[in-house]
């Protein structure tokens, strides 16, 4: 301290801490010699304390105000001092200032998963994170308990403890909530409420208030999310059939309207791959609107027949033979553009492109002119 700075401190005593800071929770007032005269100034903002220090003891401490500092206002000190007849001055004391607002948004979070039995899943590993919020509520306990005599203390002191406070009782709530995982997203308040009352106890012992603790996340590992989310697809896709028949529809429209397939073979091609795809799920997961098959099977055709199955409105339809065909072509229901398919044939093709079908096709009269 320079030679002006100590005869400042001769003659001026104001004592009081403006707190530039956002995270600093307990500050020394630097005194030469620590001497501070009869009748200085004390200014005690709001949201902090100053707490007098005589000899490694606490004395008195001061909330919120403005104080002219007397033996009546200082009786614990004034005791310890001996000023039972007069005011020594100056007298030597640590002044501590205590900053009592609260600091917001502290992260927590699992390091590692945790183990936890759950009802429906059996052993899971959960992931937990979120934010805390604390101020000081006893600057004295706090003091003796932490802080110490420490010219400056920070909230990154004591936030690595807390933390770990907050993680392990917080799991322990968690555990004994019961909850299921699946309805863990729908109970955080709930939980972050045990959590709040299950730890406030150990902050107190730290002249600490947990004011508020927040749960923004519980996770499972990702090899189970994506179980779950594998089986979430299957119940929205329900009826397996009926999608299977949707996707194939959805494929034979596009290949019918592809500009680049190479005219009507192409499109013939591509649809009935379509078409194809929609018979063979179709049979496995069985049609919506018909039994599942009890018997033995479909009987095969009879010796020297040609049966061909035909899209008709866009489902199966068949086996037809040759005469029924003629029929289907002269009541409008097979063209050269409908789909055909037989056994030993790769995919659905157009009729036009399948040469045993050129007969039928030739008994379709031509438009009108």
């Amino acid at each position: 301290m320079g030679i002006f700075d100590k005869l400042r401190n001769e003659f001026i005593d104001i004592i009081e801490w403006t707190d530039p800071s956002t995270d600093t929770i307990v500050w020394k007032f630097p005194r030469y010699q620590n001497e501070i005269k009869m009748n200085a100034k004390l200014t005690v903002r709001e949201s902090q304390v100053a707490v007098f220090m005589n000899e490694g003891k606490i004395a008195d401490v001061f909330q919120p105000g403005m104080y002219t500092l007397t033996t009546q206002n200082m009786p614990i000190l004034t005791t310890l001092q001996g000023w039972k007849y007069g005011f020594n001055s100056p007298f030597k004391a640590d002044v501590f200032f205590v900053s009592t607002r609260q600091f917001t948004n502290q992260k927590w979070g699992t390091k590692n998963p945790v183990m936890l039995r759950d009802a429906e899943f059996g052993p899971v590993r959960l992931r937990a994170f979120g934010s805390y919020a604390f101020r000081v509520k006893d600057a004295g306990a706090f003091l003796k308990e932490v802080a110490a005599t420490n010219p400056e203390f920070t909230v990154e002191g004591i936030n690595e403890q807390l933390r770990n406070l907050a993680v392990s009782r917080g799991m322990e709530a968690i555990a004994e909530a019961k909850i299921p995982v699946l309805d863990l997203a729908a109970n955080y308040e709930e939980v972050s409420s045990q959590i709040t009352s299950k730890i406030g106890t150990e902050f107190n012992e730290l002249g600490l208030e947990l004011t508020k603790f927040l749960i923004e996340n519980i996770s499972l590992p990702p090899e189970v999310e994506t179980a779950l989310d594998k089986r979430s697809s299957m119940g929205i896709v329900g009826n397996l059939g009926a999608y299977a028949q949707f996707q194939a529809a959805n494929a034979m429209e596009k290949a019918a309207e592809n500009p680049n397939g190479g005219g009507l073979a192409a499109a013939g091609l591509g649809a009935g791959m379509g078409a194809a795809m929609m018979g063979q799920v179709g049979n496995v997961f069985q049609n919506n609107n018909q039994p599942a098959n009890t018997g033995a099977g479909t009987p095969p055709p009879l010796p020297g027949a040609t049966p061909f199955y035909v899209a008709i409105e866009g489902k199966q339809s068949g086996p037809f033979d040759v005469e029924q065909l003629r029929q289907l072509a002269a009541a409008g229901n097979l063209n050269a553009q409908t789909l055909v398919w037989k056994t030993g044939m790769a995919a659905w093709s157009a009729a036009a492109t399948v040469p045993e079908l050129a007969p039928v096709l030739a008994t379709i009269p031509p438009p009108l002119p």
